[in-house]
């Protein structure tokens, strides 16, 4: 149960700040699922969200420091920061290029890492002491699948066009000129990102 302010309530977790100052997030449960594979998922995500958050960290990327308190529930550090999705729109011309620039380069680490972060959006990023913070891998996976990681960077650009349109356009340039400088494999992933956005155009 939770005991401390709640900050964010989801379809699958709820994210409360703790006495101590760290954040808890804690897996709820769905009552249409069966109890026993109810119990699963939740455990079985649970854990994964922790080794993708480490895995990340020690690629580079800036994530919370986090650990498994009990089956479902997560501890991490509360990252006191302003979301890029707050914050990107009114910046200077030249910090949305190096915020570009950053978010390039971080995509490119989770990928060259076999890591797709499956939810990567400006909400999940968030901006402290002149850094960004990654936040939030419950959808992620482990994968060097082309088409994964492909579909990564898709929903990246439509968060960018949706939440950012009026600069989407550029700073999506940005991030991909950093991210196919520093990903080995990026011309494929591109390729099969044009294939991606063909399909989603035109079905």
């Amino acid at each position: 149960m939770t005991q401390g302010r709640i900050i964010h309530m989801g379809a699958e977790a709820v994210l409360y700040l703790d006495a101590d100052g760290s954040l808890v997030k804690e897996r709820v449960k769905k009552g249409y699922r069966i109890p026993e594979l109810d119990e699963t998922i939740r455990r079985r995500r649970s854990k994964l969200e922790v080794r993708l958050l480490d895995k990340a960290r020690r690629s580079g990327v800036a994530t919370p420091g986090a650990t498994l308190t009990d089956k479902y529930n997560i501890r991490m550090d509360f990252i006191d920061g302003e979301r890029v999705k707050d914050a990107l729109n009114g910046m200077s011309r030249q910090e949305q290029d190096a915020t570009a620039h950053e978010i390039g380069s971080i995509v490119a680490a989770l990928h060259s890492s076999d890591i797709v972060h499956g939810d990567l959006t400006t909400s999940n990023m968030l901006l402290k002491d002149g850094k960004i913070f990654l936040i939030d891998f419950g959808l992620g996976k482990v994968s060097r699948k082309v088409e994964d990681q492909a579909t990564d960077l898709f929903l990246l650009l439509e968060a960018l066009t949706s939440t950012h349109y009026g600069i989407s356009a550029r700073v999506w340039k940005n991030i991909i000129k950093i991210y196919v400088q520093k990903y080995s494999n990026a011309h494929e992933v591109m390729t099969r990102f044009e294939r991606i956005e063909h399909r989603r155009r035109y079905k």
